[in-house]
C-alpha cells in the first residue's frame, strides 16, 4: 500500500515515516501543503494522512480543493486541534477520519487499514480470501491452502493489490506506484520478478493473468 504523509513537523513526520515503512508500507513524506496538492491530483495513492497546518497551503483547502478535483483517495486528518468543531470541520470538508496528536502507531496502522477495506470494491472483512489463499494486513501474513506462504513486503502489497481488485486489469504503472516511494530505485523487470515469484510460492493457484502491453488481473473468482 502506498500513503502520502504530509506533515511539516521533521520529528514527528520523520517518526511516522520510519514507523509506517516498518509496518510495510510504502511511505512518500511532503512537508508543504501546496507541494502535496499538486502531487495529489497526478499520482496514485491508497491513503493520504494529512496535518492541518501546513505551511503553502492549509491541510483543509488541500482537502476542499482535491475533492472538487474529483480526487477521491481516503484521507486521515492528523492534527493537535482536539475540539469537536475542529474534527467536524475536517470532517465536513472531505476527510474520512480524524486522529489528535499524540497517537498510537499501531492504532494508526489499524485506521489505515480500515479506511482500505472501506475505499475497496472487493473486500469488507479484515481478512482477506481468494479461492484457497488468505491474506491478513494485519499480520502481514499469508496462507494457501493452510500453509503459511513467505512473502517480501512488496510480493505481500502487489498480491494485496491484485486481489483486491479481483477481475480488474491493473496497469503497470499503478502496481509500480503501490509498491515503490520516490526515494526506491525500479529496474525495469522489477514488476515481472515480482509476479513471477508470488506465482512459484504460491504453486498450484493459478489466478494472475498478464495483459501484455498493459499490466496484470487476478482473475475473478466464480460465484
Amino acid at each position: 500500500m502506498r500513503i502520502l504523509l504530509v506533515e511539516d513537523d521533521e520529528s514527528l513526520g520523520d517518526g511516522i515515516h520510519k514507523g509506517l515503512k516498518h509496518y510495510g508500507y510504502t511511505v512518500d513524506w511532503l512537508t508543504d501543503g501546496r507541494t502535496a496538492l499538486s502531487f495529489i491530483k497526478v499520482e496514485t495513492f491508497d491513503v493520504i494522512l494529512l496535518d492541518l497546518n501546513l505551511p503553502g497551503l492549509a491541510g483543509l483547502k488541500i482537502l476542499s480543493e482535491m475533492r472538487a478535483a474529483g480526487v477521491t483517495t481516503p484521507v486521515l486528518i492528523l492534527t493537535a486541534r482536539h475540539s469537536v468543531e475542529d474534527k467536524i470541520k475536517g470532517l465536513d470538508s472531505g476527510s474520512d477520519d480524524y486522529m489528535t496528536k499524540p497517537f498510537d502507531l499501531d492504532e494508526l496502522s489499524a485506521r489505515i487499514r480500515a479506511l482500505q477495506r472501506r475505499f475497496s470494491s472487493n473486500r469488507a472483512a479484515p481478512i482477506l480470501t481468494y479461492r484457497d489463499i488468505e491474506l491478513d494486513p494485519s499480520s502481514f501474513s499469508v496462507t494457501a491452502k493452510g500453509q503459511e506462504v513467505n512473502l517480501s513486503r512488496r510480493e505481500f502489497s502487489l498480491l494485496q493489490k491484485l486481489l483486491e481488485n479481483a477481475g480488474h486489469v491493473i496497469s503497470r504503472d499503478s502496481l509500480n506506484q503501490c509498491l515503490y516511494g520516490w526515494d526506491d530505485e525500479i529496474d525495469s523487470n522489477t514488476l515481472e520478478v515480482h509476479v513471477h515469484n508470488i506465482r512459484k510460492k504460491l504453486a498450484g493457484i493459478n489466478f494472475i493473468r498478464t495483459i501484455r502491453g498493459v499490466g496484470y488481473m487476478a482473475e475473478k473468482e466464480n460465484n
